[in-house]
């Protein structure tokens, strides 16, 4: 399993960007599809952009389609979240997550990080 931490969540104003981070050790990350997952309070945890092993694909959830952008950095191990426009409705904890195979569901995600809470003021 590849150990998975986030970083760069934090307290802004709608309209504004924030762009987080997501640090893998223990296995290479490039034999693995990441994705970033959401969850806010009282709500099932939902998929938000997932990127494929070279950065060459890419899929977003409709509610976040020309706001986020999500890319990769192999070299570094490291893949991101590059949101703007943040909505109040953008307010959850933010997961990273790895997969060897392509999906959009959490069941398809076998890595988890421990989350970083985004929270967008009105």
């Amino acid at each position: 399993q590849v150990q998975l931490v986030e970083s760069g969540g934090g307290l802004v104003q709608a309209g504004g960007s924030l762009r987080l981070s997501c640090a893998a050790s223990g296995r290479t990350l490039s034999r693995y599809a990441m994705g970033w997952f959401r969850q806010a309070p009282g709500k099932e945890r939902e998929f938000v952009a997932v990127i494929g092993w070279s950065g060459g694909r890419a899929d977003y959830a409709d509610s976040v389609k020309g706001r986020f952008t999500i890319s990769r950095d192999n070299a570094k191990n490291t893949v991101y979240l590059q949101m703007n426009s943040l909505k109040p409705e953008d307010t959850a904890v933010y997961y990273c997550a790895g997969t060897m195979v392509w999906g959009i569901g959490p069941s398809d995600f076998s890595s988890w990080g421990q989350g970083t809470q985004v929270t967008v003021s009105s």
